[in-house]
């Protein structure tokens, strides 16, 4: 783990300093790390975090330090290939098998553990990225075919400590609830976007022997084009809502369910 000092911001210093003392100092002198996020998200699952939203989004969309992964030597892979493509704007050098994922190559080569393996047969849409700017379901897609290519994952979405409009969206409507499908979940709302702004039909929307133009995502588009990413916690409401927020920019109402 790389010891550079970390710089907090007062409101990531009143989080920790309040809800976890006991790791303070070790994120000031070791930097904020895979351990500290998940206990964020615990907490975040738990709502203790309300009180924190600033600091919590801060934390959130700090890029978590990895530790260096070491390369393979070519004797330990059969049928070995080198992967040369960027991942979350980085150039990458990977080897790997020939027939290893691009789910696997991302979780178990370069560390990036946001992707989820769920079915591993690409029907529940955890495991979904951005690659070109298409959503794909990377636990189908061979590391192989990605030469050259570009590839977001969740860990890419935040730009300098700023959350992502989409991933601000799912914050504000609790789009989540386990969490687990939430990062194939929000790639594939940032990847909807922007066919719908391309014009770029689905089964329920109309007219479409007319030209292509910007499509306004109603509710149904919307659970049309995010069929294909399961919530086992049925979170659907509220991550149509966030989407409908993030693409028109207006506030959508919260809408919430109690029962008798």
């Amino acid at each position: 783990m790389k010891n550079n000092k970390t710089k907090l911001t007062p409101e990531e210093h009143r989080l920790f300093g309040d809800l976890m003392p006991e790791e303070l100092e070790d994120v000031l002198h070791s930097g904020f790390n895979r351990r500290h996020f998940v206990k964020l998200m615990g907490m975040a699952t738990a709502g203790l975090l309300a009180s924190y939203a600033l600091g919590a989004e801060q934390l959130f969309a700090r890029a978590v330090e990895m530790e260096d992964i070491p390369d393979l030597i070519p004797e330990a892979i059969e049928n070995g290939v080198t992967v040369n493509f960027k991942v979350n704007s980085t150039a990458r050098n990977v080897l790997v098998d020939s027939r290893m994922t691009l789910l696997d190559t991302l979780r178990e080569r370069i560390g990036l553990t946001g992707s989820k393996k769920g079915c591993d047969h690409g029907q529940c849409g955890a495991c979904t990225v951005i690659v070109d700017g298409q959503r794909v379901l990377s636990c189908l897609t061979l590391a192989a075919t990605c030469q050259g290519k570009s590839v977001i994952t969740i860990e890419g979405l935040a730009k300098d400590n700023e959350l992502n409009p989409m991933q601000a969206a799912f914050l504000k409507h609790d789009g989540f609830q386990c969490g687990f499908c939430t990062p194939g979940q929000i790639c594939s709302a940032v990847a909807l976007m922007k066919e719908a702004k391309e014009g770029q039909a689905s089964f329920a929307t109309k007219n479409i022997s007319t030209d292509p133009k910007s499509i306004i995502l109603s509710d149904e588009e919307i659970a049309e084009r995010m069929s294909g990413n399961i919530c086992r916690c049925g979170a659907y409401p509220n991550i149509v809502a966030a989407i409908k927020e993030a693409q028109t920019g207006e506030n959508v109402p919260q809408n919430w369910l109690f029962t008798d």
